[in-house]
């Protein structure tokens, strides 16, 4: 039996083929049997049944009978058969696709679903963490084959994906990452590679967000002054505890200053300075991190800046799940924007169940693998539309 679902059902996912309709196909017209939006949505299937590979999205393309590829768009040749692409076919489209027009249209499938699964939980503000991905068996001397994503907490959802150049770092992405996204009050998060004042100021001025940086060395004067506020004066005002992993960790939360006690941390927009303390019990590892933040004492409480910044490590969560469920890191395929097709496909297999209330990803793709037709509604495919124009 299929994992439980959550507050959204397959008879209420939207439709996929819309939005990889606006995909534009790379492909000459001349000789091309399957349209693009066809061939993307066998792999989108076969991405939710547990694929990992070229070789296993082709292998699910073959196993689908006449009545699933009729359903994702596979014309029918006027001697009656219906034939599944080859999977030099996939690698071939895979490889030419344009990456940033497959991420942003899977990107904006995933919000949709995203915020259509939230609007029953009034007077929540939505977080989102920023961090970067690295695809180490895709990687070549040419190609660092490292993407920065923009994912969800709560219901972990990656909302954006862009692609690192092997000339540029993480940081020069960070606004066109965010760029098409509707942050207007929304809480994002990120770590100290990502804590550049041009980008934060940008952040709170035109995205109209607030902001969770960690700040390190890399900003001397901002973590020197962090560092020599009066924490040793200040209560500790929220604590958590919790087993996991081996181990029992207790963290503890402070909070100092308002905008104007704050005027002399040279950080855009930073209304509360922040510490958090944690502790390991296995080890007795203690330490201690300072962050700041664009909300005030008015606009937040300790309990939900601790969940939040503890929350930003959902993003690590959901990178393991496309190592150890879909072997990201052993993945060799590294023609053209293959890779990054790849992973786009991973983070909508990840992101549906996740919407549908699954806990085990490895679990879901296991139960949808026994019965592959299992993937179609999932995807919002209902009824065969209009797709198999000849």
């Amino acid at each position: 039996m299929l994992v439980k679902l959550g507050p959204l059902d397959a008879g209420r996912v939207a439709d996929l083929r819309p939005y990889l309709d606006l995909v534009p196909d790379p492909r000459a017209r001349r000789g091309r049997w399957y349209s693009l939006t066809a061939v993307l949505l066998i792999c989108a299937c076969a991405a939710v049944w547990g694929a990992r590979s070229l070789d296993e999205l082709a292998e699910w393309a073959e196993r689908a009978p006449d009545t699933l590829l009729t359903a994702v768009g596979v014309r029918r040749h006027p001697l009656r058969w219906r034939r599944a692409p080859s999977r030099t076919t996939i690698g071939r489209v895979l490889g030419a696709v344009d990456g940033d027009a497959l991420d942003r249209e899977v990107g904006a499938y995933l919000a949709d679903l995203h915020d259509a699964s939230a609007q029953a939980v009034s007077g929540q503000r939505r977080v989102i963490a920023v961090d970067g991905k690295a695809l180490r068996g895709s990687a070549r001397l040419t190609a660092a084959r490292r993407h920065l994503c923009a994912v969800t907490h709560h219901r972990v959802v990656t909302l954006a994906q862009a692609e690192v150049g092997a000339k540029t770092n993480e940081t020069a992405h960070f606004q066109p990452l965010l760029e098409p996204l509707d942050l207007d009050g929304a809480l994002v998060t990120f770590d100290a590679l990502h804590s550049v004042q041009a980008n934060v100021a940008w952040l709170v001025e035109t995205k109209k967000a607030h902001y969770i940086s960690v700040i390190k060395a890399n900003q001397p004067t901002a973590h020197r002054q962090l560092a020599a506020l009066p924490w040793r004066d200040i209560a500790v005002q929220h604590t958590t505890a919790s087993t996991g992993h081996g181990r029992r960790e207790s963290r503890s939360i402070k909070t100092c200053g308002t905008a104007d006690e704050l005027g002399g941390i040279a950080f855009p927009y930073a209304c509360l300075a922040i510490r958090v303390h944690r502790r390991r019990r296995q080890s007795v590892r203690r330490e201690s991190r300072e962050t700041v933040t664009s909300l005030d004492a008015h606009q937040t409480i300790p309990a939900d800046l601790a969940t939040a910044i503890r929350g930003h490590w959902t993003i690590e969560a959901l990178h393991h799940v496309r190592d150890a469920t879909f072997a990201e890191d052993a993945s060799t395929v590294h023609t053209g924007t293959a890779p990054r097709a790849m992973a786009t496909l991973r983070n909508l297999a990840i992101g549906l169940p996740k919407l549908l209330g699954a806990d085990n990803i490895a679990k879901t793709t296991r139960a949808i693998r026994d019965q592959p037709e299992r993937a179609l509604p999932l995807l919002g495919i209902t009824n065969n539309r209009d797709v198999c124009r000849t």
